[in-house]
């Protein structure tokens, strides 16, 4: 049977990575993670408890699909809490998990053929679902010197369709300021082209508040997720804010594709979203973590890379030790018992060379890893 050319999109080799650290471990081996993007915390206990409440009295059927109107309620005050941006709760799709709400925002925006700009290095699979859809993903080779976030010079001489933004960014974690979202949303609707902010790590900061293009502009398309600080990774439930206009033509969409969140997702959803204090409590691990990791990373001899503003991922450059990071990556699994994911995931081009760090695990486990690293690079460099 016939293969579509669709079909032909690269794999996600973090989740080759996380296989290989299975089999280590199904072979009794004890391997720190620090390769995967999600945190080792399970949803809010609060939300786990109104769910069991609610699946002894609902059937939990089918929702509306544009989500439940409690939880888009629920979602359009938090705008208000955290951004001080009254929100419409009717420009609010709940969506299963961001990658659906990537599949609805991609299709409702652009046509086959059409050119997307993207950051490079950034999630690869921005790039794999573009190119899915018959879309040509186009990666903006960001600089060092803006921390590898794009600036309008990077396409200001291109033909582009949009242009999608992430802050905090996944590898990398660094974070777009109010002045550089309103240039690159300026620069992108002078060329008539849609404007798209992956905002899926907010809530996930350090020394300054992330910055939603909702601040700034109406006229663009948010991407959120509960998977990242409201811990719930397999839940698969998130959700996306459009313009007035555009509501109908992306609920026809979500209607046809998927129907529907899954319902019990959206009751957790719900739930979780007033579990403040364990959030902070997830948090306050979080920056934990990234004390350990700037002082330890450097200590293995890692020492070029920008210290995240949010997420929690370091995005190192190991061009000092090698230009094979795949190859890397397997080295360090292998001797020191650590997974951490090769940068070709992120940047095709210049991923040969860098390594992405993820500290979203204990700080048990964080500090056994960096112990590891310290060790094996010790050790290495007396090869």
């Amino acid at each position: 049977m016939r293969k579509s050319s669709r079909s032909t999109v690269d794999p996600f080799i973090v989740m080759d990575v996380m296989e290989a650290a299975r089999k280590a471990e199904a072979a009794g081996e004890h391997i720190i993670h620090m390769e995967v993007g999600q945190p080792g915390t399970a949803a809010p206990q609060a939300a786990q408890r109104v769910l069991a409440e609610t699946m002894r009295k609902d059937a939990m059927g089918y929702t509306v699909a544009l989500g439940l109107p409690a939880l888009r309620a629920r979602v359009a005050q938090l705008y208000g809490d955290w951004y001080n941006v009254d929100l419409n709760p009717e420009r609010i799709v709940v969506t299963s998990g961001s990658s659906a709400a990537f599949l609805l925002t991609f299709t409702a925006l652009f046509d086959a053929g059409d050119t997307v700009a993207i950051g490079a290095p950034g999630y690869p699979s921005y790039r794999q679902i573009l190119k899915a859809l018959s879309l040509n993903p186009l990666d903006l080779r960001s600089a060092p010197e803006n921390r590898l976030q794009p600036v309008p010079d990077d396409f200001a001489d291109l033909d582009i369709a949009g242009l999608m933004v992430a802050s905090p960014a996944n590898p990398t974690g660094t974070m777009l300021d109010k002045p550089a979202m309103q240039a690159l949303i300026d620069a992108t609707h002078a060329k008539g082209a849609s404007f798209i902010s992956d905002e899926i790590y907010h809530g996930i900061e350090y020394e300054a508040k992330a910055v939603t293009a909702l601040e700034l502009t109406d006229d663009c398309y948010v991407i959120n997720s509960f998977s990242k600080y409201f811990s719930m990774t397999g839940w698969r439930i998130g959700w996306m804010v459009v313009p007035e206009d555009h509501v109908r033509s992306v609920e026809r969409l979500a209607q046809n594709m998927f129907i529907c969140a899954p319902h019990v997702s959206q009751v957790a959803a719900l739930a979780a979203m007033d579990a403040t204090d364990e959030l902070e409590a997830n948090m306050a691990v979080y920056r934990e973590n990234r004390r350990l990791m700037l002082e330890g990373l450097p200590k293995a001899g890692f020492t070029k890379f920008a210290p995240p503003d949010g997420a929690f991922y370091v995005y190192v450059d190991v061009s000092d030790f090698t230009d094979d990071s795949r190859a890397f990556a397997a080295e360090i699994l292998a001797k020191a018992k650590v997974a951490v994911t090769p940068g070709l995931d992120f940047d095709p081009e210049r991923g040969h060379s860098t390594l992405r760090f993820s500290y979203a695990r204990s700080s048990a486990d964080i500090a056994e890893g960096l112990l590891r690293l310290e060790t094996f690079m010790r050790e290495r460099s007396h090869l």
